[in-house]
C-alpha cells in the first residue's frame, strides 16, 4: 500500500497497547514519523522504535490532565516542526461486568475521563496546533468500539464513551476541522473483539468467542494488524482524501449482540 505519508508526523496515543502498537509499526513502514505517546508502559513504546526504521519520540502523559496533554504536544513539537494527524487510541475497558444498577460512580467517571475527556483533550490540542500552523490537510482517527454501535451490557460506562467519541465527536469535529484545514478529515474506527492485551482472558475463552462472533458473518477474533490497516488508511490523504465523517466497524460484519444462548 502507498498511503503517501512519508516524512508525514502522526501522534498515536495509546501506543503500548495492542491497537496502538500495531498502528504504530504499519505507520512506520509507509514512511511516517511517529509521536509515540504512552501512559504508563513506557517499554512496548521503546520495544518499537527500536525496532522500526523511522524518525520517532516518545511522549508520556496522562491524557485525562489537561496540563499534560499540553506539555505533550509542546514535547513533540519540541521534535517535529508540525503535526499532520492524529490516532486517538487510548482508553481503558474495565474487565468486571456490571449492570448500570450495581456501576459506581468512581467507575463511571474514571472511564468516561479515560476514553472520552482524553479524546477530547487530545483532539482538542491537535485543533489548537492546527489554527497555529494552518496547512490545507491533516486527519484525526478516532478509535471507537462496536460498544458504540451496538451498546454492551453490563459495560455502559465504555459504551457511552465510546458512542461519545465515534457519534458526537467524529460528527462534529468533522465540520470544525475544515476552518482550520480546508482539506481536514476527521473519521473513526470501530472495533469489534480484537486479540490485545485489553482483552486478555476473555478473547482466549471459548465460550466468549463463541458468544460474540455469533453475528459475525468472518467468524473470528480481529487482530490487532486488521485495525491498524484500517487506521493507515483512513489516516492517508491519498488513500481516503475525500472520506470524513465515516464510522467504519472493523468486526468480521458483525450484526449486534447475542442476548440470548
Amino acid at each position: 500500500m502507498d498511503a503517501s505519508l512519508k516524512d508525514r508526523c502522526v501522534l498515536v496515543t495509546g501506543a503500548s497497547g495492542g491497537i496502538g502498537q500495531a498502528t504504530a509499526r504499519a505507520l512506520a513502514v509507509e514512511g511516517a514519523c511517529l509521536a509515540l505517546h504512552y501512559h504508563t508502559r513506557a517499554d512496548p513504546v521503546a520495544a518499537i522504535r527500536r525496532d522500526i526504521d523511522a524518525p520517532s519520540v516518545a511522549v508520556q502523559a496522562d491524557l485525562r490532565d489537561e496540563r499534560q496533554v499540553d506539555t505533550l504536544f509542546a514535547d513533540v513539537l519540541g521534535t517535529f516542526p508540525q503535526i499532520d494527524a492524529v490516532v486517538v487510541n487510548a482508553g481503558v475497558w474495565n474487565p468486571h461486568a456490571r449492570p448500570l444498577h450495581e456501576m459506581t460512580l468512581a467507575q463511571w467517571r474514571e472511564t468516561l475521563e479515560a476514553d472520552l475527556t482524553g479524546a477530547f483533550l487530545t483532539c482538542r490540542g491537535f485543533l489548537k496546533h492546527l489554527a497555529d500552523v494552518p496547512r490545507e490537510s491533516a486527519s484525526i482517527v478516532l478509535v471507537g468500539s462496536t460498544a458504540a454501535l451496538f451498546g454492551e451490557a453490563d459495560h455502559a460506562d465504555y459504551s457511552a464513551a465510546k458512542a461519545g467519541m465515534a457519534y458526537g465527536l467524529t460528527r462534529s469535529l468533522k465540520n470544525e476541522i475544515v476552518r482550520l484545514a480546508p482539506r481536514g478529515r476527521v473519521n473513526c474506527v470501530c472495533p469489534g473483539w480484537t486479540d490485545t492485551p485489553m482483552a486478555a482472558g476473555h478473547a482466549d475463552d471459548p465460550d466468549v468467542v463463541r458468544q460474540v462472533t455469533c453475528t459475525m458473518a468472518l467468524r473470528r477474533i480481529a487482530r490487532p494488524e486488521d485495525i491498524a490497516n484500517v487506521i493507515v488508511f483512513l489516516t492517508s490523504d491519498r488513500l481516503s482524501g475525500h472520506t470524513s465523517g465515516a464510522i467504519l466497524p472493523v468486526a468480521g460484519g458483525m450484526e449486534g449482540r447475542l442476548l440470548h444462548a
